[in-house]
């Protein structure tokens, strides 16, 4: 087996080389890319300057994140508040996600998808249009726990942004102070991610490596100066 390769650069060189390393997929029905990675790891912001990187090279870009495949309220938190197991466990919809938007777009898939199935701000389940998708588009979907056993082969291309814990704590904190103009809900925002987000991640870790799944991971620590490591088993395929 050979090594994996790491680089790093400048976030355009990264957002490039994600680029190149879609093109270079081929499958006979949309490409479904999963962007994984812990809550204030960067995920969501790299899937999305993803899409206008490949929307300007003319692909079809489905954007789409777990956030929309929530289960109810009630549900997620029926073990409690900061339970890392609820968060894990309880709290997405993997069998209609793989209904509506995996399994159509993939292999014998009728390409009609929904991209969401839930209105996390009404807490009640939501079911837009279904939408017909090119053969050659490319879905973009960004969340956590994605490359756990229940959607591991659901994905064509497995990206993992990769953060420290505490990286994560002190992003999520300063996004609430952004947002709220004041630092009274940092506090919550921290026993939230000590107490549920970060256990929920060892979790993970412990139980399904990620990171050994993964095709890419992104060291997005340095966020203007990520590194990038592309694992043996991608480049066997030729990326």
């Amino acid at each position: 087996m050979s090594e994996a390769a790491m680089d790093q650069g400048t976030r355009g060189e990264l957002i490039s080389r994600l680029a190149e390393a879609i093109r270079s997929v081929t499958v006979a029905h949309p490409l479904r890319v999963a962007i994984d990675g812990p809550p204030a790891s960067g995920k969501t912001t790299l899937a999305d300057e993803l899409a206008v990187v490949l929307r300007a090279q003319d692909r079809d870009v489905i954007r789409a994140t777990i956030d929309d495949f929530l289960l109810p309220r009630a549900q997620r938190y029926r073990r409690g508040q900061y339970s890392a197991e609820g968060c894990y466990f309880d709290a997405h919809d993997h069998a209609a996600l793989c209904r509506v938007l995996l399994d159509p777009l993939g292999p014998g898939g009728d390409r009609r998808f929904r991209h969401a199935v839930y209105d996390r701000d009404a807490d009640a389940p939501t079911s837009p249009p279904a939408t017909s998708a090119p053969a050659d588009a490319v879905l973009l979907f960004d969340g956590v726990f994605l490359l756990r056993p229940e959607l591991i082969d659901r994905w064509d291309l497995r990206v993992f942004v990769s953060v420290p814990f505490e990286t994560t704590v002190d992003r999520a904190r300063d996004r609430s102070t952004a947002l709220a103009g004041s630092t009274a809900d940092t506090a919550a925002v921290e026993r939230t991610w000590r107490g549920r987000y970060i256990p929920s991640q060892q979790l993970y870790f412990a139980t399904a490596r990620p990171t050994e799944h993964a095709d890419i991971v992104v060291y997005n620590d340095q966020l203007q100066r990520p590194s990038w490591e592309v694992r043996p088993h991608l480049s066997i395929r030729g990326i």
